[in-house]
């Protein structure tokens, strides 16, 4: 048979363990099991940082929108109101009225001012 292997049978040529120096296989970086469960929370905190501030702006000018359609609301009743006192305030009736309210009186007329009459009252609602 000569210098080298005579091959088998079948054409199959035996293999030669031949020493190649393989380079050891990277180890895959994997996340910590802990990062890896932390990351998810960390991006929805940043997320609900970066929108906090908007959210927040947005809900004061709203409260701030309702009271000032409350006061508007307020202040056109009172005007109109004050427009219906306007007009009455015209009538001599209603001058006099008025006038008699804050204590004044007709030239000639006497001015008599009464004092006590809250006792007076329950003193007597107490006897009927």
């Amino acid at each position: 048979m000569g210098a080298g292997r005579a091959p088998r049978r079948g054409g199959e040529v035996p293999r030669v363990a031949t020493r190649t120096t393989r380079k050891p296989k990277r180890k895959r970086r994997r996340l910590r099991p802990r990062l890896r469960r932390l990351a998810p929370i960390a991006v929805v905190l940043v997320v609900g940082y970066l929108y906090y501030r908007p959210l927040s702006n947005w809900f004061a000018m709203r409260r701030a929108l309702v009271q000032s359609t409350a006061e508007v609301h307020a202040l056109s009743a009172e005007k109109a109101s004050l427009e219906r006192d306007v007009e009455q305030a015209t009538s001599l009736t209603q001058l006099e009225w008025s006038a008699r309210q804050l204590g004044l009186v007709r030239p000639g007329e006497r001015l008599f001012i009464v004092k006590g009459i809250p006792q007076w009252r329950r003193a007597h609602a107490r006897t009927r």
